[in-house]
């Protein structure tokens, strides 16, 4: 997994650097499948805004958190891209008895 990270009026510090990539590392154990990731991370006035778009296989997935705090603001980020791969790896998965079996049921 590649994570690009750019900051819009914020300085990328090392801690913050770490934190973003210790929560995406999270992000990658529940759904492996995942190639790409670009997080911008913003301020604007007292808002620190972190969005991050995520190229899996079989689409892209957004997702945007405002808070008052930078880390606060990834923290919620991280969970809205948590829902979203939980979501998308339930759509992947068959959750349908084999039609096989069903068939040789009835006969």
């Amino acid at each position: 997994m590649q994570i690009d990270l750019t900051g819009h009026h914020v300085d990328l510090t090392d801690p913050l650097r770490n934190y973003v990539n210790g929560k995406f590392e999270r992000l990658e154990r529940h759904f492996d499948h995942v190639t790409d990731v670009h997080v911008i991370l913003s301020v604007e006035k007292l808002r620190h805004k972190a969005e991050a778009t995520m190229l899996i296989s079989g689409g892209k997935l957004f997702a945007d958190n405002t808070e008052t705090d930078m880390y606060a603001a990834i923290d919620g980020l991280t969970d809205k891209l948590d829902r979203q791969i939980k979501k998308h790896k339930e759509k992947l998965t068959d959750h349908h008895r084999s039609e096989g079996s069903i068939k040789n049921q009835l006969t």
